[in-house]
């Protein structure tokens, strides 16, 4: 094919990253996948050489179709990189200085891999850019909001020293907490107290809450617990519903005020829900949600975001490059 490659998009989270070599016209030369980005557990040079194992992998996957680059060429024109643990606009900075030192790409532009799912759900060409707002509900919560001027709303989004409340992290740490509680008699009944350590083969939270402690049972496993709660919640338990209710309302104050911070609240504008907790469509929460958004945002409207985060990303670079409108199409085509 003789392409030349424009962007280099990378979605990484916790657990994987993702890249993809496009060309401007929306092509999707090649893909790449690798382990997680953890800077703050593995320092940014080896997390940055954890993304480079996936570029590396898009690049080979690439090869047979691009036009053999000089020694030492660039891949593409432009890495759009859409990170975890880029919570902070300092950490954008530099995380984007140790990739712009790979020498992927001559221009980089780094962002919170929020902006990852707020931009794939974004329908295009919309006029003068990407406006709404996205809340992620994954392993952690955060939202961010885009006007094409250019403004942001977003959240630190470091957990409960942010204000932050919520994510599958955070709701199975509280459904165990209310468990623990039960059983022992220091809280009120629920069934919860069988439910969790059931899911795991246990009889009991003093069997779960040992197993933990010991290091018999990964705490990484604790994400199983999230359908649990949801389940024990949909069967009419007060204790596990409770939790639903509150998710549901830290999902609708960050939006709120996400809206409210870039003045949307006032005319019709998408509200993204994204992340594995949204994206499973828990008819308890997304519904309560819709309600609660209906009230507090009457304009706003509610949309759930499956499409791999790796497509927001290229599209924000195909964004930054002034892309024809059919490419975006192509783009989207590609990743179903």
């Amino acid at each position: 094919m003789g392409m030349r490659p424009a962007v280099l998009a990378v979605d990484a989270g916790n657990s994987k990253t993702d890249v993809a070599l496009v060309a401007a016209d929306g092509t999707v030369l090649g893909t790449g996948r690798s382990g997680g980005f953890q800077p703050p557990l593995s320092g940014v040079e080896a997390a940055v050489d954890v993304l480079g194992q996936a570029v590396a992998e898009a690049v080979a996957a690439a090869a047979a179709g691009l036009a053999p680059p000089a020694p030492g060429a660039p891949y593409a024109d432009r890495v759009a990189a859409c990170l975890a643990n880029a919570d902070l606009p300092v950490e954008e900075h530099r995380l984007a200085e140790a990739i712009a030192g790979r020498g992927w790409a001559p221009a980089t532009e780094v962002r919170n891999d929020t902006f990852a799912i707020l931009r794939a759900g974004l329908t295009e060409p919309a006029p003068g850019g990407p406006r709404g707002v996205a809340v992620v509900c994954g392993a952690g919560i955060n939202c961010v909001g885009m006007l094409p001027d250019g403004r942001t709303a977003r959240f630190p989004a470091l957990g409960q020293i942010s204000g932050d409340w919520g994510g599958g992290g955070g709701l199975a740490q509280e459904a165990l907490w209310w468990a623990a509680r039960a059983e022992d008699g220091r809280g009120g009944p629920t069934k919860l107290a069988a439910a969790l350590p059931g899911h795991f083969g246990l009889g009991s939270m003093y069997e779960l809450i040992e197993a933990l402690h010991l290091g018999t049972l990964a705490q990484r496993r604790l994400h199983e617990l999230v359908p649990v709660l949801f389940a024990v919640a949909a069967a009419g338990d007060p204790v596990a519903a409770a939790l639903v209710e509150r998710q549901a309302e830290e999902v609708v104050a960050l939006a709120v005020v996400a809206l409210g911070r870039l003045d949307l609240l006032g005319e019709e504008a998408p509200v993204l829900l994204g992340g594995g907790v949204l994206a499973a469509g828990y008819p308890l929460l997304n519904g309560r949600i819709e309600e609660l958004l209906a009230r507090r945002a009457p304009h706003a409207r509610v949309s759930v975001v499956t499409a791999p985060p790796v497509l927001g990303a290229a599209l924000l670079g195909l964004d930054a490059l002034g892309a024809a409108p059919e490419a975006y199409g192509k783009l989207r085509a590609h990743f179903g």
